[in-house]
């Protein structure tokens, strides 16, 4: 659909890309996951290269809406807007499309952020861009590999250096010189070749130039491909011959004779000098190795056979964070494209948001998919649609576990729907309450039984939650300093005192004034020693007949979670 042009770079037009490079990824994301051979055959690069995307959007989105805030009511500048879209990218790249697409955007940011950037807001400063994008992703990969999402950077940077004219013209010769050099990656990679398909990830960088076209044209551009009769052949899908699901890399092995049994992805907090260390170190690990980022903080991918070096590797070089292991398994990943057997969809799943690592444990065993969120970083709703399409179920049950999540998963259920699962959303507000309704949850009764019997387990669980106050500010129970201890009930605060244990024991007992036969407590980690029994002893004095759960929650935020049913 046509839209107004931008006319150079601007806060607007980095915007706009970013809403139109996920929407464009959002339509190609199965197409690209189905031609994945190369290395590893995990199915998952559109989806991947769509969360970072999506990162990045979300973090321009959160710019805008904070000078729009402000009291002058300003608009941010190129630099602001730029700077989001890389940092949202970085933290929030998955796989290794989306890894290097995060340093192609960080690539692009170093030059349109630079202090005389206002000289780079035409189709000069697009080329230095596509430049430095196309030189800093290549560096920032161990083992580069020719016919690649690298190659195809590479060829839209050439053919930007020839075009003379504005940002259309310049994004119109990138996306055409990337086109041409997806369609010969085939040529590059035997693999490629033998599949009859193009690189995943070149495909979606396509895509994002795509987008790139339409921010400052109006109209979004044809795939092009090379063709026999002619030097391009306009092109509505790729062939039906491009199918079975891989994951594209920039480097490795060439995916048939097996590799590394884990995908390691973390965030690192570290100096330059100990990121140099820590490259050479999971270079001798394994393989798929690329790290970027820079000022501090980066983002590490690799492919090793021992998980836990990598994550002590990155200890070692600073502090990891948010650290992601698959397990690609065996026969199932590496397998090559027709050989790998397609699971038959389970009837039904439940898909659940938890606040810690042992919360996420728990849910788990009990059959549930997990979706971690830990403090501060809420997941996306195409995280939570991913976790929906990796359940594999006819009929999911979705639980968010936060009010402040209601949306994104409404969100989340409604893009599912649309792809043919039946998906039915709980709102639970606490993960007491998921507790309570995975408790009751019957995969053999009809589905509209099942979910009526959660959503009542959900509904009678009263939940409340011990945290420390961050600031000061007003509550329905008085005013808390910094410091306090604050007891919510029902996502009110009703208590605010000095000691953790005095405030839980406060909490509940206005909970089970009304009643109740079963206490579920979850510990966080920073939960004073000795609370969870002190708690269970109070109930046992003073409750007769109600009985008192305890689960290690992990790093959850809150200090301890209650729930009363």
């Amino acid at each position: 659909m046509a839209h107004a042009p931008q006319t150079f770079l601007d806060a607007l037009a980095v915007r706009t890309w970013c809403g139109l490079a996920l929407a464009a990824l959002g339509r190609a994301r199965e197409e690209i996951d189905a031609i994945n051979v190369y290395p590893v055959a995990d199915g998952d690069t559109g989806t991947n290269l769509y969360l970072t995307v999506e990162s990045a959007a979300t973090a321009v989105e959160a710019v805008f809406a904070g000078y729009e805030a402000g009291a002058d009511g300003g608009a941010p500048s190129l630099a602001d807007a730029v700077r989001a879209m890389a940092h949202g990218a970085l933290i929030g790249a998955r796989g290794n499309s989306g890894t290097i697409l995060a340093q192609l955007l960080r690539g692009m940011a170093q030059v349109l952020a630079a202090e005389d950037g206002a000289a780079h807001t035409g189709g000069e400063g697009l080329r230095l861009a596509l430049r430095r994008a196309a030189d800093s992703a290549r560096l920032a990969v161990a083992h580069p590999v020719e016919g690649t999402v690298l190659s195809v950077a590479s060829a839209a940077a050439d053919a930007a250096d020839g075009a003379e004219g504005d940002c259309a013209t310049v994004a119109r010769a990138a996306h055409r010189g990337a086109c041409e050099a997806l369609a010969a990656t085939p040529a590059q990679l035997a693999v490629l070749a033998r599949a009859g398909v193009v690189d995943a990830g070149g495909r979606g960088l396509v895509a994002v130039l795509a987008a790139l076209v339409e921010t400052f044209a109006g109209e979004a551009p044809a795939l092009l491909t090379a063709a026999p009769d002619g030097p391009h052949a306009r092109v509505d899908a790729l062939p039906e011959a491009l199918a079975g699901p891989a994951e594209s890399c920039a480097d490795g092995a060439d995916g048939e004779d097996g590799g590394p049994a884990f995908e390691v992805i973390y965030l690192l907090e570290a100096e330059d000098t100990a990121v140099a260390r820590l490259r050479s170190r999971l270079d001798a690990l394994g393989d798929s190795l690329v790290v970027v980022g820079g000022d501090g903080l980066w983002n590490v991918h690799v492919h090793v056979d021992d998980a836990g070096a990598a994550v002590e590797a990155g200890v070692e070089a600073g502090r990891p964070y948010r650290i992601r292991i698959t397990h690609f398994g065996a026969g199932d990943a590496h397998a090559r494209v027709g050989e790998r057997p397609l699971r038959e969809r389970a009837q039904r799943a439940v898909v659940a948001v938890v606040p810690g690592e042992g919360l996420a444990g728990l849910y788990t065993e009990a059959g549930a998919t997990a979706v971690l969120a830990r403090p501060g970083e809420p997941p996306a709703s195409g995280e939570l649609v991913e976790a929906v399409r990796r359940a594999h179920a006819r009929e999911v049950v979705l639980l968010p576990n936060d009010a402040e999540l209601r949306h994104t998963a409404a969100a989340a259920a409604e893009q599912a729907r649309a792809e043919g699962i039946r998906v039915a959303l709980i709102p639970t507000r606490s993960a007491v309450q998921g507790i309570a309704a995975l408790a009751v949850h019957e995969p053999g009764r009809r589905f509209d039984e099942d979910v009526v019997s959660m959503t009542s387990a959900a509904g009678a669980t009263r939940h409340a939650e011990v945290v420390v106050a961050e600031r000061q500010s007003w509550t329905m129970a008085g005013i808390c300093q910094a410091g306090d201890i604050l007891g919510l009930v029902d996502g009110d605060v009703a208590v605010i005192g000095a000691d953790v244990t005095e405030t839980a024991v406060s909490v509940l007992n206005r909970m089970l004034s009304a009643g109740g036969e079963l206490v579920t407590l979850v510990l966080g980690d920073d939960a004073p020693e000795g609370i969870a029994e002190h708690l269970e002893a109070r109930v046992r004095e003073a409750y007769l007949a109600v009985d008192t759960v305890v689960y290690r929650g992990g790093r959850q935020g809150a200090l301890l979670l209650i729930g009363v049913e």
